[in-house]
């Protein structure tokens, strides 16, 4: 019995074991290939079952969805940013447009408005001047003058200008020849030499013209004609 027990343990120490089965860190069981004399071996991937690939897939299909949607998403956020750039632009252009329009029909009822007052100055002047011929008329001069200065400041302050004539030179966009003087100087031809009718301007275009005595050089005739 005892040599039988001897040579069932001979024939177990001959035999070699090699386990080719291992587990790695995650637990999973890779196959390590073991050569005589050698210790190398080479880890072989675990075969993924076909819902762990479906999932990969269906994931990696979510994946590209939420790109796309993203990329789109910022292309909608360009195209909204451009169109309210542009209506912000077209209603403060509108806005102006009408602000302006306002502007001109007021200022086309305040023309019409102020040429109505224009005789008013016109005859005031008128009594001034006639005073100026009468010196019983001092006392009624100074009230006119004054109130002549406080109606033309009255109009100054809406915008209204009186236009310079007397010594200035003639220009057709704001005055009107009534009358051509002759005059020997040379520096007065073409000068506004009288005025009957003050000319205005309203915040910068002619709301009337002056009326005006234009100078006219006449040379003077030559000693012993």
């Amino acid at each position: 019995m005892n040599n039988e027990h001897e040579i069932i343990e001979e024939q177990a120490e001959e035999i070699p074991f090699r386990d080719k089965r291992r587990v790695n860190d995650e637990g999973e069981r890779i196959d390590i290939e073991v050569g005589d004399g050698s210790e190398v071996a080479e880890v072989v991937e675990p075969v993924k079952s076909p819902e762990v690939v479906k999932l990969e897939n269906a994931l990696e299909e979510i994946t590209n969805r939420c790109e796309a949607a993203e990329t789109k998403l910022q292309s909608v956020q360009v195209r909204f940013e451009e169109e309210k750039a542009k209506l912000e632009q077209e209603t403060s252009e509108r806005r102006e447009r009408m602000k302006k329009s306002l502007e001109q029909r007021a200022d086309q009822g305040r023309v019409s408005f102020l040429n109505t007052l224009l005789p008013v100055i016109d005859n005031l002047n008128l009594a001034i001047t006639a005073s100026e011929k009468d010196s019983s008329f001092e006392h009624l001069l100074d009230g006119v003058k004054g109130t002549a200065r406080s109606f033309e400041q009255a109009l100054a302050n809406v915008g209204v200008e009186r236009t310079p004539t007397i010594g200035e030179k003639f220009n057709p966009e704001f005055h009107e020849a009534v009358e051509m003087v002759d005059v020997e100087e040379e520096e007065k031809n073409g000068m506004i030499v009288g005025e009957f009718a003050s000319g205005f301007t309203f915040k910068g275009k002619l709301l009337r013209p002056a009326r005006v005595q234009v100078g006219n050089l006449v040379k003077k005739q030559e000693a012993g004609e």
